[in-house]
């Protein structure tokens, strides 16, 4: 097949015959008719993304290479910070966030064992999962409906002397009040780690009058690229800072904890690999195996990387139609004033949300349960919001019954709600007015 070509002209047929399968197996959609199942997210992708995936794969480096550098350079340009490291999940951010906070050089602000975080229990795991799992306190605060973020009025409640940091999600999309929680984190001198695997794209005007991309306002920002999400690598996370010691723990963290700042496959990046001294070694021990932090191995693929900048370049065009889709969706079921059956949801003041899906909450007497059966009976797929209240869930049993691990600020009244009456439906970039619309009709019949 490749007699009498170079390595390039070969690289190039198979990139070219490549590009012609997706275009042929992949890219070809029918029509919309009701009936058909409309999912809550799907990838959005053509033939650029799986020229990238074999392209990476030709070269066979495997772990992090070329892809990945231009992708933490492009993702840190387009979210405007200095620094961007690419892990394997959003998971994985958030631990490597998370953990970061805990590095010895930050001195009197580190986070130790016994320190709390506020955050919420409505919302994903693994938010809070780092916090518990590292032996910090979680604090949670209720939640307001219909915006479903943080209730900032319950911050000061939270707070203690043990009080370090605050962790939490932008909900599906829809920024928490980024003001009040960041005015309060320096009024107190707290960490600030925003969860924005959820909100990628969204947008949220300080009192500077800036307006700035949420992950960017905290300490540090994650993000999860799992498919469902705003962008994918299939699995795939990053996580973000201004801050160069931050950057430096946050780098620590994910590559196995060590102190070396070199790149896979490179060596001697500070010119003193083996002529320095650290804590009792030998001197001259090699820097590449020195380890400041215990630290993991959380990198991501060259090949999720090459994925992701295709991704990355139709970013843009993605968040536009999250945007067009929730409004549409929401002009339907707004008619008349609003739904009968539905609360519906709201925008964060000073924000342009960029949105994950649309959260309907049950008013009295439509009952949730009856409500997404009969969507998904017709094909029309629903979501909870995650957990619901994450302290109902077995993995807090021995911490309920111990009364220790966790506290609890108040009520988590709304979270109970939320629990018990809320879902969400979808608004992926993939949908088509069609889609949206059937959708919205459906929705109007519910609790008739």
């Amino acid at each position: 097949m490749f007699e009498n070509q170079s390595e390039s002209q070969a690289r190039e047929q198979i990139l070219k015959s490549v590009e012609e399968y997706c275009n042929r197996f992949h890219n070809q959609r029918k029509p919309f008719e009701e009936g058909d199942r409309i999912p809550y997210a799907s990838r959005v992708y053509d033939s650029a993304e799986m020229v990238n995936l074999v392209d990476s794969s030709l070269e066979f480096w495997l772990t992090s290479g070329r892809y990945t550098r231009r992708f933490e350079e492009q993702m840190a340009k387009y979210l405007g910070v200095r620094f961007c490291n690419l892990v394997n999940s959003g998971s994985s951010a958030n631990l490597c966030a998370f953990m970061a906070l805990t590095s010895p050089l930050l001195g009197e602000r580190a986070i130790r064992r016994g320190d709390e975080v506020i955050t919420v229990a409505a919302g994903f795991p693994t938010t809070v999962a780092p916090i518990i799992q590292y032996g910090a306190v979680p604090v949670f605060i209720d939640v307001e409906i219909p915006q479903y973020n943080m209730d900032v009025t319950l911050l000061e409640k939270a707070l203690s002397d043990k009080t370090k940091a605050v962790m939490a999600a932008h909900t599906l999309g829809n920024p928490f009040d980024l003001r009040a929680v960041r005015r309060f984190c320096d009024e107190h001198q707290l960490w600030l780690i925003e969860d924005n695997c959820d909100a990628l794209g969204s947008e949220y005007t300080m009192e500077d009058g800036k307006t700035y991309l949420t992950g960017t306002i905290g300490d540090i920002g994650t993000s999860s690229f799992y498919p469902p999400h705003h962008m994918t690598m299939g699995e795939g996370g990053a996580v973000y800072t201004n801050q160069p010691l931050l950057n430096r723990c946050i780098r620590s963290m994910r590559d196995w904890g060590r102190d070396c700042v070199c790149a896979s496959g490179q060596d001697n990046f500070c010119g003193h690999r083996f002529d320095r001294q650290y804590g009792e070694l030998p001197l001259g021990y090699d820097h590449k195996y020195v380890y400041s932090h215990f630290g993991y191995n959380l990198k991501a693929t060259d090949m999720q990387a090459a994925v992701g900048c295709a991704q990355l370049e139709k970013f843009p065009e993605f968040v536009k139609k999250r945007r067009k889709n929730w409004q549409r969706l929401y002009e339907i079921l707004n008619v008349g004033g609003g739904s009968r059956s539905f609360i519906l949801p709201e925008p964060c003041e000073h924000s342009v949300p960029s949105w994950f899906g649309f959260m309907l909450t049950c008013k009295e007497g439509t009952d949730r349960n009856h409500v997404v059966e009969a969507l998904e009976q017709k094909g029309i797929q629903t979501r909870m919001l995650f957990a619901g209240n994450l302290t109902k869930h077995p993995c807090f049993d021995e911490m309920r019954k111990s009364g220790e691990g966790y506290r609890i600020a108040g009520s988590l009244r709304n979270t109970d709600r939320i629990m018990r009456d809320t879902f969400w439906v979808g608004v992926y970039p993939g949908m088509t007015d069609e889609m949206i619309d059937h959708m919205g009709r459906t929705l109007l019949t519910m609790g008739e």
